[in-house]
Formats: C-alpha cells, structure tokens, sequence
C-alpha cells in the first residue's frame, strides 16, 4: 500500500509543491484534484510558476525519475507539449561517485570482474570520463596495450530503482481506479513497461548484447563503426575505445573539412537502414550518444564513419508494426489523412467509441498547414507532433516500441539539419519508404518465402496426426465436463423448484395457524403449532 511508502511519497510531494507542478498540470482536467493538494502544501507557499519546473523537479526527484522523464519525452501521444519540451532537456550527468568504491566493485568477485586492477590493466585512469545517473565511465588500457573503456553501474542502485517503481505500480494502480484517462492510456503497462527499460539499462550484459548484435549487422560498413566489447557482466563493460567528436560540433567538423552534408545523409540511410533491414535500431539517439570519427589526437579522418554508442535502449518492431510506420509515413507525406485514419484503425489505436470523421477532420486541420510547404522545407517533426498531440486527446494507445522509433526519428531529423539546414530529409525517405512497402507486399516475394517455409511446414505436419488426435480427445473431455456440469444444473433447477415449492406448503401453513388462531381458544394455539412443528420436522427429514 502507498502508506509503506510514505516517506518517499511526502519527499515527492515536497519537492512537486517546491517547483510548482501545480501550475504545469492544471491544464489536464482529470488531474484537477492532484493540481489542488500541490497547492496545499506549505513548500509551494510563495512561489511563482517555473518554466522548467517539470524538468527541475524530476533531477531533484533521483535517478529513476531523471531517467523516467527521459522516457517519456517520447511519449507526445500522452503529456501535453510544454512538458515533452522540458522532459527533452533533461540532462543525464551527476556527480561521479568514489573512485576506490568503484576499484572494490570491479575487483568483487561476486559483482565483478573478481581479479586485481592491475592484473585485469595496465592502465586505470581515476578521473572519470564521464558519470551518468546509471553508471560511470573511465579510461584505460588492457595488458596487451589496446585501449579501453571501462563502464561501472553505480552501486545499490538496483534496490533503490526497484523501490521507487514499486511506488510508481501503486501510484498507477490508485490513479487507474478513479481516473478514466489512466484506464484509457493503461498507465500500469506503461510503467510496467518502463520497469523493464530501467532495468535492462542496469545489466551491461544486455547493452553489451546489443552493441555485439549492431556491431554485427554493421561489420565492414562504411557508414558507421561500433566498437567491441572485451568483457561484460551485469554491472561491469569492458569495450573498446574509439576516438570522435559529437555530432553538435559543427564547428570541429568545418575544421577538418568534413562534407556536413554527406554526414547528414549517411545518418539518414543508417537510420532507415536500422529499422527497415536490420529491424533493430538505437532508440536513444540524442547528440551525447552520436559521434563522428576522427583520429586519436583529433585529426581528421579521409572518410569519417559514425561511432555507435550506448545500445541499452534498443527497439524492435513485429514485422505488421514495420509495415504500419512505412505506411503511416508515407500517408502524411502524400497528405493522405482517409488513409492515415485508416492505417491507424486497422492497428488498433482507436478506442471503439472514436468518432473516425472528426479525427480525419482533426489530423487534416493539424498537418494540412505543414505538409503544404515543399518538401526541403517540410518540418516532419512539427508534423509528427501534431499527429501525437490528436492521438492524446483521442485517448488513442500506440505501443511503446513505437513511440520509441518516432521518438527517435525526430532526432534524426533533427540532428541532420543541425548538420546540414538545407537537408532535404523526405525526398530521400520517400523512395527508400516506397521500395520498401512495394518489396513486402511483393506477391513473388511472399510466394518465395513460403516456399522457403515448405520444409518447416512438411516437418510441422508430421505432428499433424497427433494434434488431431489430442484435440479431439480435449473436445470429448470437454463435452463429458459440460454434460455432466449440464446434469448438475438440472438436479440444482429441480432442488430449487421442491425447495420453493416447500416453502409454500410452510407459508400456507403459517397463515392457517394464524387463521386457526384467531377461530379457536387460545390453549389450542400451543398444541396445534406443537403438533405442527413436529410433523414439519419428521416431514424435511424424510424428503
């Protein structure tokens, strides 16, 4: 219950009231009651509106509330615009933690690598790299001289992040019961759904999986390089280090006479490439995880490749969500809402109660202004927003994995006009977009992946037989349960019939007595009701 976690809850509470939440959430109705005991609280005494209230509140909060809100910077589809906007300038840098508190994790032999520092390098740089909410970073070199870097998750953190979201699931739960905007989003799934993110983003064996799995699908590629990884448990990464600027220092990148305008391009094809081919694409794709190369001591490279790191968040769609976003692109490029409606209803975002002719209304009046202007001036991300800010006020529930990739495909858009402004982003989707949709519904193509299929299926048949078989053993069974759950009723039916029926003999009786009663003396009252007790006694008995 929320009460075992009260203090944390009061810690909370103070600190929305410090930074005013109040004056960001009154504009959701059904948070009205929430907005009013912000308000009451003694810590909002005072205190005017923060336009980075939200953002403030949420560092102060703790880590599982600074990556929460990370999060949901994805999710346009459920908070208002002023909120996505502070939740995307969350910044996930804290205070490094104690060096040697680090060394004795690295060295557990439980937790970690379980061998002395100088035995595992031969080279440990104390000063940190970097130092996030989730884990630090430090510089070194193995013992046969390659350089590294050393990635360590901050120590206790699991139990807190544990603790925090148990808060979170009753929070949910108790909004859900009396809110009908909780129900409609499914609040507990999304925070269901952010518990295993967060907790996949604290075991570096899955992040070190998915950086060995792009680095894969990459080898040999000219366009970006990922680097390997040496060593790996749940709280400890060892990679391999790689030299690069960030991809918003534009600056450097005239410097070394890099093409900008190649590199936005080639970020572009990585992209579709991701998502299209591979169906596995880096879903935290802001400027600190985005890289160009260079060489070590920040040359110039001749063909620069970008650098991928940080893979703990990673996405992956069914193969019908593929095909829903090709489509559902490709329809608001044409300016096609009927269709886009269409495509949306047909995933099964729209709550049956949707009236279908005011959202095509809705997304036409939203995204017609936008998509008029030519194409190297199309602002898809205002247009995406647009599309995101209708589908909260239709209460519509698009999945998380694809929020993920629309989150991320605005910062794609994003960071390759940030490169080169002039970027035409959308004739180059376009095509790659329409080639795509065209290969997969390829009836030739279909045919032949059946086909590849033929000696799955000839296999599969073989048990064919004995699915039968067991299937209609389940139907017999099933048929002898109902029968004889049939025959149960029936025997209930006539039990409550007789029963009813006996019930009539004994109220027929109690108003006879009555009737009797007022007719004879009152001494024969006693003997006759005696005798009728009697006799209604030994009657139950015997049927």
């Amino acid at each position: 219950m929320l009460i075992s976690h009260k203090n944390r809850l009061l810690s909370i509470y103070r600190i929305a009231a410090k930074y005013r939440l109040d004056t960001h959430l009154n504009e959701v109705p059904e948070l009205v009651p929430l907005v009013r005991l912000i308000r009451l609280h003694p810590a909002s005494t005072g205190k005017s509106h923060n336009p980075l209230g939200v953002k403030l509140a949420l560092e102060e909060m703790g880590t599982l509330f600074l990556k929460l809100g990370q999060l949901l910077s994805t999710r346009s589809d459920l908070l208002p615009p002023n909120i996505i906007k502070q939740l995307s300038l969350l910044q996930d840098k804290v205070a490094p933690f104690d060096v040697d508190t680090l060394k004795a994790q690295i060295e557990d032999p439980k937790t970690g690598l379980g061998r002395p520092i100088n035995e595992l390098f031969a080279r440990f740089d104390d000063k940190p790299l970097a130092a996030a909410s989730i884990a630090q970073v430090h510089t070194g070199a193995l013992t046969d001289g390659r350089e590294v870097v050393i990635k360590v998750v901050r120590p206790n953190i699991k139990s807190v992040v544990i603790q925090d979201f148990e808060l979170l699931r009753e929070l949910a739960t108790w909004l859900s019961a009396r809110i009908e905007m909780a129900r409609a989003v499914h609040i507990i799934d999304i925070v269901e759904d952010y518990r295993q993110i967060m907790l996949n983003e604290l075991d570096l064996t899955l992040e070190a999986a998915n950086a060995t799995k792009m680095r894969n699908n990459f080898l040999g590629s000219k366009l970006i390089y990922v680097p390997q990884v040496y060593l790996a448990n749940k709280s400890i990464m060892v990679s391999e280090r790689i030299f690069g600027v960030p991809i918003s220092h534009t600056d450097t990148f005239d410097a070394l006479n890099y093409d900008r305008a190649e590199l936005a391009k080639n970020g572009l094809i990585i992209f579709f490439t991701q998502v299209f081919r591979d169906n596995f694409f880096h879903a935290d794709m802001h400027p600190g995880n985005i890289f160009v190369e260079t060489l070590p001591n920040g040359g110039a490279v001749a063909h620069p490749r970008y650098l991928g790191l940080d893979c703990a968040i990673m996405g992956e769609l069914s193969k019908d969500d593929q095909l829903v976003v090709a489509r559902l692109l490709l329809s608001v490029m044409n300016g096609n809402y009927t269709t886009l409606v269409d495509i949306i209803a047909q995933a099964g975002w729209i709550p049956p109660s949707t009236d279908r002719h005011i959202l095509i209304k809705d997304m036409s009046r939203a995204v017609s202004p936008v998509v008029s202007k030519p194409m190297s001036e199309l602002d898809f991300a205002g247009i995406l927003f647009e599309i995101l800010n209708i589908a909260r006020r239709h209460q519509m529930s698009i999945p998380p994995q694809l929020m993920l990739l629309l989150k991320t495909l605005v910062h794609v858009e994003g960071l390759g006009r940030e490169l080169y402004p002039n970027l035409d982003i959308w004739s180059l989707a376009k095509p790659i977009l329409t080639a795509w949709v065209k290969d997969q519904l390829d009836p030739v193509k279909n045919l032949s992946d059946i086909k590849n299929k033929v000696p799955e299926l000839l296999l599969s048949a073989t048990e064919l037989p004995k699915l039968l078989t067991q299937g209609i053993q389940s139907m017999a069974t099933l048929g002898a349960r109902q029968d004889k759950e049939l025959r149960e009723l029936k025997a209930l039916r006539a039990d409550f019939l007789n029963q009813k029926r006996y019930d009539w003999i004994a109220l027929g009786g109690f108003f006879g007595l009555i009737a009797i009663g007022l007719t004879v003396p009152i001494w024969w009252v006693g003997v006759i009701f005696h005798i009728l007790a009697i006799g209604f006694v030994i009657w139950r008995v015997l049927v």
